[in-house]
């Protein structure tokens, strides 16, 4: 009898395990399949003008990305801010474009995405001379941790959004990071199943990664043009990844013609052509 017990308690197990995921993505499809609402559309074009510039099969695409991420993600306001629609809509539809060209699980380590109205001050260590480590206060606009949350300044998910092609968007810079932390500490090398695909990124990324560097440490006279890529991407691997993806899709025409190598293997990551979208 006992014996019995235990066997159907295994395969109550095992149907679970096989159930669950094919429901997931049956629930999944049936959302994609719903048009956003009127309200919810009214939001992105007023607050997302990057959604207008995507091929119309990419629009749609997002929207119904859009609808899975709002169902499943929790928001949470900080500082006494109240999150309306207007903030869920806004950020989610800045945080499903990494999503728009391979399917990634809707981010399947996020739990929560917490607001603040404005910069967040945090405490982080850091090392004092004489080997003191010590706490410094910072002031961010935004984090991502591994545990399942993303913390965003409102105020300047706003700003990202509302100017589309100057290659600074919080919300992309901090859900690349999420990306980035799938697979455990975000350093920069996001999860690839084929080994080739991880080489060439290792390759290209930290060429890319040292020449800003050197750039930096050279100094740049007055008839240099701007770099694309903020400085920084120069902290470290993992925010040379965030900040890059922010240009990728911002400024894509810009990336492929003065940085084609990081551009190729950002397009090959995140399966879409930012150089093609309309100005």
């Amino acid at each position: 009898m006992a014996l019995t017990v235990l066997m159907l308690a295994g395969l109550a197990v095992v149907a679970l395990l096989v159930v669950q995921p094919l429901w997931r993505s049956h629930r999944r499809w049936r959302q994609r399949q719903q048009p956003l609402p009127s309200a919810w559309r009214r939001i992105v074009r007023r607050r997302v003008p990057q959604v207008a510039r995507l091929p119309a099969d990419l629009q749609l695409r997002l929207k119904g990305l859009m609808q899975v991420f709002l169902a499943e993600k929790a928001f949470i306001g900080c500082a006494g801010l109240v999150v309306t629609d207007e903030m869920r809509v806004t950020v989610a539809a800045q945080a499903c474009l990494p999503l728009l060209g391979h399917p990634r699980g809707y981010y399947p380590k996020l739990r929560q995405v917490l607001l603040y109205p404005g910069a967040f001050v945090v405490n982080r260590p850091f090392n004092a001379p004489g080997g003191v480590v010590q706490d410094q206060r910072r002031a961010l606009l935004g984090e991502s941790w591994g545990e399942g949350q993303v913390i965003l300044s409102w105020q300047d998910v706003l700003h990202g959004a509302a100017v589309p092609d100057d290659g600074r968007n919080v919300v992309v810079h901090e859900f690349a990071h999420q990306l980035d932390q799938v697979k455990g500490l975000a350093n920069g090398a996001p999860w690839m199943p084929q080994a080739a695909d991880r080489a060439r990124w290792a390759r290209v990324l930290q060429a890319e990664y040292d020449a800003l560097q050197h750039r930096l440490a050279a100094g740049r006279g007055p008839e240099d043009a701007p770099d694309l890529l903020d400085p920084y991407a120069a902290t470290d691997p993992a925010e040379f990844f965030a900040v890059a993806s922010e240009v990728f899709f911002e400024q894509g025409a810009a990336m492929a013609a003065r940085h084609p190598a990081l551009y190729a293997v950002l397009r090959g990551f995140y399966g879409v052509d930012s150089d093609s979208w309309a100005p």
